[in-house]
């Protein structure tokens, strides 16, 4: 069962982050994250029943975090208020284990074909971000700041699509390199019309 003091959850999400980094997904265990809380498993189990339920939980806190972070900024032209939502989505806040988080959420994530709970919460990253960058697309549209023929619903799924193959690139590859340029250069050449380009 999750516990509902946000003082003791908190610890717990830390220990899980601290334990996935160390260990990645599929080597991690239950008595991992103990030892990083500095609790029993059997204290561990009091609040989460099961590796699979601490990690579904694990997710709903990152989900949180997410949200928190990647924003569209307010009162700036639309071109920039989408780049900056763009690059908060590609470029969490990096630490001396960012890398080895990455790794072993690219293997949480590899369970969602197979496990619906997993797939849900996923999917409601893949949603926030998408709805944020229709709404500014189409702020941009309506304003005139971008083409009037540029659709806020296909335009974002073609950049989230793209800030996914981001994340995916640099676990397998190392690296990104370019992403963020194709991007920019995308949204400068499909979607910013020129007669209000000097104004953005």
């Amino acid at each position: 069962m999750a516990d509902s003091v946000p003082s003791t959850t908190d610890d717990i999400m830390c220990a899980t982050y601290r334990a996935l980094c160390r260990h990645g997904y599929a080597e991690l265990t239950m008595q991992d994250i103990a030892d990083e809380w500095s609790k029993s498993k059997a204290a561990l189990h009091y609040h989460y029943d099961t590796k699979r339920g601490l990690l579904l939980a694990f997710l709903d806190h990152l989900y949180e975090n997410y949200t928190d972070r990647v924003v569209a900024p307010e009162n700036e032209a639309p071109r920039d208020r989408l780049l900056a939502l763009l690059d908060a989505a590609l470029n969490p806040p990096r630490t001396d284990s960012t890398r080895e988080l990455r790794t072993a959420l690219f293997e949480v994530k590899a369970q969602a074909p197979y496990d619906e709970a997993f797939r849900e919460r996923l999917q409601r990253f893949d949603r926030y971000l998408h709805d944020r960058v229709r709404n500014v697309v189409g702020d941009g549209v309506e304003t005139g700041a971008f083409r009037d023929d540029v659709d806020p619903e296909s335009t974002a799924t073609l950049l989230v699509t793209l800030v996914n193959g981001a994340h995916s690139r640099r676990i397998t590859l190392g690296d990104d390199a370019g992403v963020r340029e194709a991007i920019r250069t995308h949204i400068d050449e499909r979607l910013v019309d020129a007669g209000t380009e000097g104004e953005q």
